[in-house]
């Protein structure tokens, strides 16, 4: 896909964050200019050393303009500065004035709750595309969810399942959760209803190998709201297995520690999901390393995408959407080399 560096510029809110070191590195390998934005000028003068053919500024979701400059001239906004619920409506604001598209990488079901109920029908004709939740929770389920539908029109559920090996969490996935504490819904008759680990959570799931059969707990994702957008599924469940949740949930875990020169952990994970109508059964899963770089592939391929118009034909190409509505996704996980993904 040709994109002309000296044409496209995304701009990056958030960009001395965790994730976004992996952003920065993603868009530089595919050639596209940078504009970088965050909050804390120490931190800003010492990301412009380190990225010298970057725009640079300090910007505050507390200061519209700094936010403007941030943007100006770029043709996509990625917004990768937690607490996102402080931070989306800022940034998809900014986005509106400047007339440019908008990614988030939050994995906060409560916010991407809000943003789909508060935006969602006012930026319908706006010619714009907002994908919230393009990450490993909220997007990379949703594209494996539309790929293992295919040409069903409608199911009788919806299930994913997390599989990692360990999680040690960054300090903004834990005030994340903090945040989201009894806020959490699921995807039940249809509606939205209070998330509630009950009796109709299994006990094991049968991921595939190498993961093998694990027990699991239930958890309430971003990725339930994307799928029940666009999805026909009355029930759209998420699991995790335990060891992980019992990771995050204990004070003394350690944040994550790179294991090679890229910055990547060793952490692996296996994303599962299964759809079911009837008797009949489909499925997809995919495998990688480090759930947090491997947001930087989904969204690079994403806003590669969208500046180049490879958007579902007739398809929703403007407004609020999941990304199984815009893009193609057995082929858009085909091209993200970091995802070893299967249907079966």
């Amino acid at each position: 896909m040709d994109i002309n560096p000296a044409q496209q510029t995304v701009a990056i809110f958030g960009a001395y964050g965790h994730t976004a070191r992996f952003l920065i590195d993603e868009f530089h390998q595919r050639g596209l200019r940078l504009s970088l934005g965050g909050r804390d000028p120490v931190r800003m003068t010492a990301l412009a050393e380190i990225h010298p053919h970057a725009r640079v500024h300090v910007a505050t979701v507390d200061e519209p303009g700094s936010l403007d400059a941030l943007v100006e001239g770029a043709a996509l906004v990625v917004n990768a500065a937690g607490p996102f619920g402080d931070t989306t409506g800022p940034l998809i604001e900014a986005a509106l004035r400047a007339g440019i598209h908008y990614i988030d990488i939050t994995g906060e079901q409560p916010v991407t709750r809000h943003d789909f109920e508060t935006y969602r029908d006012p930026l319908a004709d706006s010619g714009l595309l907002f994908l919230p939740a393009l990450g490993f929770f909220g997007g990379l389920p949703d594209l494996l969810a539309t790929a293992a539908m295919g040409d069903w029109a409608a199911a009788d559920d919806i299930t994913v399942a997390f599989s990692l090996d360990s999680w040690h969490p960054t300090a903004g996935t834990r005030k994340a959760g903090a945040r989201s504490a009894g806020k959490r819904v699921t995807v039940s008759g249809g509606r939205l209803v209070p998330f509630t680990d009950g009796p109709d959570v299994p006990a094991h799931w049968d991921f595939p190998a190498p993961a093998g059969r694990q027990p699991v707990r239930a958890l309430g994702t971003a990725d339930q709201i994307t799928i029940s957008r666009h999805l026909k599924a009355p029930e759209v469940r998420a699991f995790m297995n335990e060891a992980p949740l019992d990771d995050l949930r204990d004070p003394s875990t350690p944040g994550p520690t790179a294991a090679s020169g890229d910055g990547r952990s060793a952490q692996s994970w296996l994303v599962d999901v299964v759809v079911r109508r009837g008797a009949e059964r489909r499925a997809a899963s995919a495998a990688g390393r480090d759930i947090y770089a491997v947001t930087a592939p989904l969204v690079a391929e994403a806003a590669v995408r969208i500046l180049a118009g490879r958007t579902l034909p007739g398809g929703a190409a403007s407004g609020m959407r999941a990304p199984g509505e815009v893009f193609d996704a057995e082929d858009f996980l085909s091209c993200v080399a970091d995802i070893i993904w299967s249907r079966r």
